[in-house]
Order: C-alpha cells, then sequence, then structure tokens
C-alpha cells in the first residue's frame, strides 16, 4: 500500500518514506507510528492506542513515545512547534492532519507491517566461534568470542562465565545459537574468569568499563547493539554514556542499577553479605549448601543437566577466592545517577519473579532512563531457559526492539 500525504509518500510494502522525491531513513518503530496515524487520519490516538498498536502492549515511558513522536515529525518535514502534520492534543494524544491519498485501494484498510526478517542461517557459522585475546588500559588479558551472524552486537561480560564451557552448556548453548541467527555476537570472560587473566590487582568499577571498551575496539566495530544481563547492566550504562555513538540499541535482562551491598535496603545487604559467605565455603562443591542457594536463585526451573553445569562451570571459571572478590566488587557497583544521562534508545527485559536482582531494580533502570521500553517477562529464572514460555517472548522482544 502507498499512501501520499503533504510533500510525502510512505510505501508499506517496501518500507520506504520519501520527501519531495527523496528517501528518508525512518527506524522500524517510528515508520510503524506513521503508518498507524496515516492509517487512522482525523482521529484522535492517545497513549493507549499507540502502546497497543505500535508496542504491541509492552510498557512504555511517555518520554519514549514522545520520542518517536519527535522523529516522526523530523522524518515528515514537521516540528514540535509547527505540529502541521502530526498535532498534539494537550493530555489526550495526537492527530494526524494531512490530508491523505492511497494510491493503491482503500487506506481505511490496513496492510500488515513486517518489522522482522528472518534471514538466510548458515549452519556452518552458527556451528563456530573464535577466540582472541585483547589488552585491557591495565594490561589485564582478556578473552574474548566472535560467534553467528547478522548484525553486530557485543555482551557485556558477567560474573560466572567461561568462553569454552559456555559454548558446550545446555544452559548458554541454546541462548548463543538462537542469538546467534540475527548477531554476529562478541562476548568476552571479564577479568578474574574463564580464559581471561584471573591474577585481579584492581577491581575497581572503571576496570571493568575499560574491559568492555577493549574489547569492543579488538571487535573492530563502529556500531553495535550493547547487550547486557545482571551486574554487566551497570557497566553498559556508563559504556553508552561515555559512547553514545557508537551503540545503536541497549537491551538488558535481570539487571540493576544499585549494587545488591549499597542499596538502601538492609534485608538486600544481608543476604548479599550471606551470599559471599556460602561462596567461600561452597564453590564449585556438588551438594553444597551454596550450590543448592544457588541454583534456587538463579535457575529455579532448571533441569538436572543445567544444575549440573552450573558445578562444573563454578570449577573451571575462577578460584572461590577470585568468586568473593569479584562478586563483592559487582555488589557495590551504582550507576543510579548515570541513568538520566544515557541516549540511547534501551530496552529492559526483567523475570517477574527474578530470585538474583528484584523487578524493581528493572524498574528503577527503565523509569531512570530517557527514551526506554520495559517488558516484564513470566518466569523466575534469572537466565531465561530454552525450556520456559518466556524463551520465546524475550527474542521475539529482542529481534522487534533490534530490527534495522
Amino acid at each position: 500500500m502507498k499512501y501520499r500525504f503533504d510533500d510525502c509518500e510512505l510505501d508499506t510494502d517496501s518500507r520506504e518514506l520519501t520527501r519531495n522525491g527523496d528517501a528518508i531513513a525512518v527506524e522500524p518503530q517510528v515508520f510503524d507510528l506513521l503508518v498507524y496515524l496515516i492509517e487512522n487520519p482525523d482521529r484522535l490516538i492517545n497513549h493507549s492506542d499507540l502502546i497497543e498498536s505500535v508496542w504491541n502492549g509492552r510498557i512504555v515511558s511517555d518520554s519514549a513515545i514522545a520520542a518517536r513522536i519527535s522523529a516522526a515529525r523530523k522524518a515528515v518535514g514537521d516540528s514540535g512547534k509547527e505540529q502541521r502534520v502530526i498535532k498534539t492534543v494537550s493530555r489526550k494524544g495526537f492527530r494526524f492532519l494531512p490530508a491523505v491519498e492511497s494510491l493503491t485501494g482503500d487506506s481505511n484498510a490496513p496492510e500488515p507491517v513486517s518489522t522482522a526478517h528472518e534471514p538466510a542461517v548458515d549452519l556452518q557459522a552458527l556451528d563456530h566461534q573464535q577466540i582472541h585475546f585483547c589488552k585491557s588500559a591495565d594490561g589485564t588479558r582478556i578473552a574474548y568470542a566472535r560467534t553467528g551472524q547478522g548484525v553486530p552486537l557485543v555482551r557485556t561480560g558477567h560474573w560466572l562465565t567461561h568462553l569454552e564451557h559456555d559454548w558446550h552448556s545446555p544452559i548458554w548453548r541454546p541462548f548463543l545459537d538462537r542469538m546467534g541467527r540475527h548477531f554476529e555476537v562478541v562476548r568476552y570472560d571479564q577479568r578474574g574468569c574463564g580464559l581471561s587473566d584471573w591474577e585481579l590487582s584492581d577491581l575497581a568499577f572503571e576496570r571493568f568499563v575499560e574491559d568492555l571498551e577493549a574489547v569492543v575496539d579488538a571487535s573492530g566495530y563502529e556500531r553495535f547493539v550493547l547487550y547486557a544481563t545482571s551486574q554487566g547492566v551497570p557497566v553498559a550504562v556508563e559504556y553508552a554514556v561515555r559512547h553514545p555513538e557508537r551503540v545503536s540499541h541497549l537491551v538488558f535482562l535481570g539487571g540493576y542499577a544499585t549494587g545488591r551491598l549499597v542499596r538502601n535496603n538492609a534485608a538486600e545487604v544481608e543476604q548479599g553479605e550471606a551470599i559471599l559467605k556460602l561462596i567461600e565455603h561452597g564453590w564449585g562443591v556438588s551438594g553444597s549448601p551454596f550450590l543448592q542457594a544457588f541454583t534456587t536463585m538463579y535457575v529455579p526451573g532448571g533441569n538436572r543437566d543445567q544444575i549440573d553445569s552450573l558445578v562444573e562451570l563454578q570449577r573451571l571459571t575462577t578460584s572461590p577466592a577470585n568468586a568473593v572478590a569479584i562478586r563483592r566488587a559487582v555488589d557495590s557497583f551504582d550507576v543510579a545517577d548515570r541513568l538520566a544521562r544515557v541516549a540511547v534508545k534501551t530496552l529492559v527485559m526483567h523475570a517477574a519473579n527474578d530470585g538474583v536482582h528484584p523487578v524493581a531494580q528493572g524498574r528503577e533502570i527503565a523509569a531512570g532512563i530517557p527514551d526506554c521500553e520495559f517488558v516484564l517477562l513470566d518466569s523466575a529464572n534469572h537466565a531465561i531457559l530454552p525450556q520456559e514460555a518466556a524463551w520465546e517472548r524475550f527474542f521475539g522482544e529482542l529481534q522487534l526492539f533490534t530490527a534495522p
């Protein structure tokens, strides 16, 4: 379907917008917003209409909607001051003003809009990872791997990874295979664990940010999706504040802005100290109280193979002393005052019953970042597992949000 209005033409089949004959670059979600407004001329569209039709019912902040409206106005040559195409009706919604001409068929019969396409899958590429090493600013050697195909994506390092073990893990291999269908993924072992240097001389927050900067530079990516989970989220927040031009999208899962040991919650601080004591005495020991607590918190829905893989991962990835030191460091991260400075559009997903970092932390991040969407996943697992319904929801939202 093609529509003509003012000095613009919009084609829903080719997903192209032209103004005065010149092609205008439009992000997928902004394009969908324009289509919805055009197909509902002279109708007052409120925020609930937009959330239901453009965001598929996801939780979206007013600032995110305002940002998309602003981008849509810019694309059609309008502005918030002129409002000759998209008019804001105070406290009520928006109205599309120009007369709309349907060049083929009835403009009141909208065509379905596709925002995601399945790429051809190279099975050989999906079954191979390339492991490399780079050096962080202080000389620490960081191991990183490249897998998959598609849009460049960097996964921020987090506690408890091992590039080689994860590649064969019943928890992480399915995740990496699914991610690799649409993204070329670069991930790394943070300092002190996996294939990176285990010798720890400095665990300041700045060092973790420098590790991410080193991996990004080594990857060769000029612009990429930045994905982070758990304590990787504060590191990704800081990177996005410092390098907004490098990050196309931010995607977070199960993260936090304020670490457990520095939250204004005595119960969570006490829990954090208890976890550290359990790690000290039960790291990598099958049947230990720590392992029971760990699996109950991280993957309560895990099967026997997935739980057993966590024991092996602990044994391989780092020493008990390193595990305690890293855990204490990351539980002290605090980027709450940096959220408002994030200038990258962001998707925050969080399991409703996450036992590691409560959903309140996800809401805090989503409320603090200006252009942010929030998705609540029906899960109790900190790491989303293939056998649960939240798995498909997670990847559907990820692909939709990052669609080029």
